[in-house]
Formats: structure tokens, sequence, C-alpha cells
């Protein structure tokens, strides 16, 4: 098995590949939404989303050429909440990986359209691609994006969060709203890249489990960085959750405790994959990574 910087290098360049050849060229008509749509999504980010579906691939043997596309999929929904996050009307950021937000680049209308266009290339690859051995376990796919996209899973939380800032939420509340917010997104990336392959229905529930753990982590480990880190290490306004006045976990509990959460996720992912063995070690390594992460 080759080092896991290696596979994660390996597993970016493909992805990044896949993003290009799926994103419209930006010659094609209409030119300017087509350049800010590769604006948006290429040369940048950790691409977490689409490394946990090509591990969760590894587990259910899933041919790598199915997974990539599930992975691109999942990407682009993430790309686009990115670019609808940041513009005025819901976080007001002017950078993102370190280079001007889309509507801050473009504009507002153009950003809108972005996203717009983003999410439904997102879903025509996950209706055009062969993904599964049969229909109707694609079309389970296709579900499960779209509710982790929608009100039930991503949009859901970034309204909760909307409506919850200068609030004091207690841990329970904190919790379901980035189980939405984050959460989601990043357990449906894990189950799309097992869909790809085949296992049986104690696996699904042992993955699911670990994707719930490592999505909730992904998102302490985000808090504490906003607190910690400095805006050129991030690539994203530092210590804008704080002076947003947003509920977060360490505006709740502190960094200390905070980080300890992190490890207890971490270690219920790592217990969620003991009875999958060999073939999980990459969901394993990228839970450390996603704990141990400094950016």
């Amino acid at each position: 098995m080759t080092d896991f910087s290696a596979w994660t290098q390996a597993c970016q360049a493909r992805i990044e590949g896949v993003l290009a050849e799926c994103l419209p060229a930006s010659r094609i008509a209409p030119q300017r939404l087509h350049e800010a749509m590769r604006y948006a999504v290429l040369g940048g980010g950790k691409r977490v989303r689409p490394l946990l579906a090509f591990a969760a691939g590894e587990v259910s043997g899933a041919d790598v050429g199915r997974v990539q596309h599930a992975a691109a999929a999942v990407e682009l929904i993430h790309a686009y909440s990115l670019v609808h996050d940041d513009m005025p009307a819901m976080d007001d950021d002017a950078l993102r990986r370190g280079k001007p937000t889309v509507h801050v680049e473009f504009d507002e209308a153009t950003a809108l359209l972005v996203g717009d266009a983003l999410q439904s290339l997102a879903f025509d690859i996950l209706a055009s691609q062969p993904l599964a051995d049969d229909a109707a376990t694609q079309l389970k796919m296709v579900q499960l994006l779209a509710q982790a996209s929608g009100s039930r899973g991503m949009a859901g939380g970034q309204a909760i969060d909307l409506a919850s800032v200068g609030k004091p939420l207690d841990l329970t509340e904190l919790e379901f709203m980035h189980i939405h917010k984050t959460g989601a997104l990043i357990r449906a990336a894990v189950l799309l890249g097992a869909h790809c392959g085949s296992l049986d229905e104690t696996a699904h529930t042992s993955l699911d489990h670990y994707a719930k753990c490592i999505g909730l982590a992904f998102q302490v480990v985000d808090d504490v960085l906003d607190a910690e880190a400095s805006t050129a290490t991030l690539g994203k306004t530092a210590g804008k959750d704080a002076a947003d006045n947003k509920p977060t976990y360490v505006s709740l509990l502190g960094v200390t405790r905070a980080r300890e959460l992190a490890q207890e996720l971490r270690a219920d992912a790592h217990a969620a994959l003991a009875e999958l063995g060999a073939p999980a070690e990459r969901l394993r390594q990228l839970a450390d990574f996603v704990v141990e992460r400094t950016f």
C-alpha cells in the first residue's frame, strides 16, 4: 500500500482532472459564466469529500472510474455551497482558498448563477455516468445527494446557522446544525463511494456511523482553526466566526474541550471501522487527517 501522502496526491490529481473535464470550457458560451465556474472549482481545496469517496470505494471494491464521477458530483455541490456561502447575503467573505471569492472576482449575479450551474452539473454527472451495477442503486445515489444538499441537509443546516447568529445554542442544538450543514455532504461522499461497489447492510451501517463522526469532527476542528490559525494558513478570513458572533464548538466548549471532542469523535470513527479490516485503512487515515489538520 502506498503511503497516505502519495495516495492523497494521486486522488487529488485524479479528481482535478475529472472536474476539469466535466466543467464546460471557458471558451463555450456563456463564456463568463463558464470561466467563473472553473474559477470556483479548480486549483484549490483539500478535496476531503472526494478522498472520502475514494476511500469508501476501496472498502466496497468499487471501480475507481465509477468513484471518480461520484466524487466529482459531491465536490461540485461543495464548491457551489462555498460560492453561495461567501456572498454578502450569507457569510460575506472576500477570500476563499487563498484567492478572491467568486462574487468579488466576478460579481454577485454571476456568483449566484455559478452556484446554480454547479449544482445542476453535479446531478447531470450522477444521472449520466455508469456508477452502479443496477439502475435502482444509481437512483438511490441521486436521491442521497439531493437529500444531503437540500433543506434536510446542507441548505437546512445553513438556514439554522444564519438564524442562530448571536443566539446561545446548547451542544445538542449545535450538533443538529452541523450534522446538516457540514456532516450531510461528508456522509454523502462516503456512502456514494461505497454504493459504487458492493457491501452488505452491516458494512453500510458501519460506514454511515463513521461518516457521521467524521462530519462532526471536521466541523469541530474547523471551529478550532478559525479561532487559532491565521488567514494565510486557512486561505480564508480567520476569526470570522467570533467576529460575526456565531455559535461554535469553541464558543460553547472552549478550545481545549473542543480538541478533546474531536479526538473522541476520531476514536468513535475508528471503532466503527473495526469490522471492515484492511480495506478501510484509508478511511482510518482520513479520520486522522481530519482531526490533526492545521488548515
